[in-house]
């Protein structure tokens, strides 16, 4: 492939056989929570992929639209598990951001941007397991190309200064929503399960089933980029949606691809379990389970072993 910007792209350069080697199957988007949220392929990483081959040719012209594009990524990986080229996507995408900064694109997509009420505590430097945030020229600023939009930073934030504008439904208001309306709308309805998406490996997620086969299920299942991530207000809202618990998935703390999110999930759920042991409510209605990457019968037999617990306790008067 003779590249007609050579010197435009010289991160991306060296993938050039790489994708030429994708055969664009497309087993990559079904795993996608981008596009398993919009529905839209240009959302997916096969997308991107394409997107990134036409950069590197000269095909396409570096753009804002093609920036959206490449920087909108939760770098779950799940891309790369289903693969059948072996294609390392990720690694793609993080050089296709490096040239596109160096040429004035830079996103945000769903990278972490912060705004104005920003105390600049440094907690979220600190804590971000990936070192992209920085004290910089303008305050507290965010590595573009580092940022893998684990949310780490959002959560510790005390301010709330910091966001992730694009959050494909994986925000704090997308979650709570959603399970409000699960719980509203399902008879049976009992638990909500937030999952980490590295402990959870959600087969085909294009995949709906009818919702007159669904209307009696006694759970649903939240999937969220990192444990660590959760915040008490989401992990307490179903509750106040007349749940009977809510149950967290973890990954194991010595294998969090996020560094710490399997301890800090722990912590939060402690202090729900809290206030509901002052409201005189078993704190056992919140629990958290450990989930090794991609262990889907594990996962459902917790899950099954909660709603059994929940099924023995049975509503909150």
């Amino acid at each position: 492939m003779e590249t007609k910007h050579p010197t435009r792209f010289n991160h991306l350069k060296k993938w050039e056989s790489t994708l030429a080697a994708c055969i664009r199957c497309g087993y990559c988007f079904e795993h996608c929570p981008l596009f398993k949220y919009t529905g839209w392929e240009s959302d997916a990483p096969r997308a991107k992929i394409i997107t990134a081959f036409g950069l590197l040719s000269g095909e396409l012209e570096p753009s804002e639209a093609a920036a959206d594009k490449l920087f909108n990524c939760f770098y779950c990986k799940r891309c790369e598990a289903a693969c059948s080229s072996g294609v390392t996507l990720t690694d793609i995408f993080t050089d296709a951001r490096k040239d596109l900064v160096e040429m004035g694109y830079a996103g945000p997509g769903t990278t972490a941007v912060t705004d104005l009420t920003c105390a600049q505590c440094l907690l979220c430097v600190t804590a971000c397991p990936h070192e992209a945030r920085f004290h910089g020229e303008n305050g507290i600023e965010t590595d573009l190309v580092k940022c893998q939009s684990c949310g780490t930073c959002v959560s510790i934030c005390p301010a709330n200064a910091v966001n992730i504008l694009h959050t494909f439904g994986t925000g704090k208001e997308d979650l709570t929503r959603a399970s409000a309306r699960f719980l509203d709308t399902h008879a049976s309805a009992k638990a909500i399960v937030f999952a980490c998406n590295w402990s959870y490996y959600p087969d085909l997620q294009a995949s709906r089933l009818p919702e007159s086969e669904t209307h009696d299920k006694d759970y649903d299942i939240y999937v969220n980029m990192c444990a660590g991530r959760l915040e008490p207000e989401t992990l307490m809202a179903p509750f106040l949606n007349h749940a009977w618990g809510v149950l967290v998935a973890c990954c194991p703390e010595d294998d969090c691809q996020h560094k710490n999110g399997g301890k800090r999930s722990k912590q939060q759920v402690k202090r729900i379990q809290s206030i509901l042991e002052n409201l005189d409510i078993d704190p056992e209605r919140i629990q958290v389970v450990e989930i090794p990457d991609g262990d889907k019968t594990l996962f459902q037999a917790e899950i099954d072993t909660f709603i059994d617990h929940l099924n023995a306790l049975g509503p909150i008067k």
